[in-house]
């Protein structure tokens, strides 16, 4: 036999075991629990993104809420303003009303005052101004007004 030449009964047979036997220890070994590791791996990595891709969607759906609750809050803000000014407005237009109509009858009462005031001057107004001549004719001659 020569020096590469294949023995079919001894030892290929035996390399074919050794390799068969050293196929399946690494595959028991190593091939399948790194198999296994990556397979986790994989699936933990799928779980985060998904996870990830699941908060992102929240996190958007909460922001347009937000979003929502502050144009809300801003609309009723801006309604409860423009109600109170019109309240202000319709508050101010009625004490303006009531103080004009309290100023025209206190106008109307002086008047009403003058004039009886007038009156009564008017009524009397012949005897003090004989009164008053009197007085005046007093002091010019008092030797004669005696």
């Amino acid at each position: 036999m020569g020096f590469l030449s294949i023995d079919w009964h001894g030892t290929a047979l035996v390399q074919l075991l050794n390799f068969v036997i050293f196929f399946t220890i690494l595959n028991v070994v190593f091939t399948r629990p790194v198999g296994r590791a990556i397979a986790k791996r994989r699936e933990y990595i799928n779980s985060v993104t998904g996870d990830y891709d699941r908060y992102q969607a929240e996190g958007n759906a909460l922001r347009t809420q937000a979003e929502a609750i502050r144009a809300a809050a801003r609309r009723e803000a801006e309604q409860l303003a423009a109600q109170a000014r019109a309240e202000a407005s319709n508050e101010s237009a009625r004490l303006s009303t009531e103080f004009a109509q309290q100023a025209s009858e206190k106008v109307r009462a002086a008047h009403e005052t003058v004039d009886s005031e007038v009156q009564a001057a008017r009524s009397n107004e012949q005897r003090t101004v004989r009164e008053l001549a009197d007085e005046m004719f007093a002091r010019a001659v008092p030797e004669i007004a005696r």
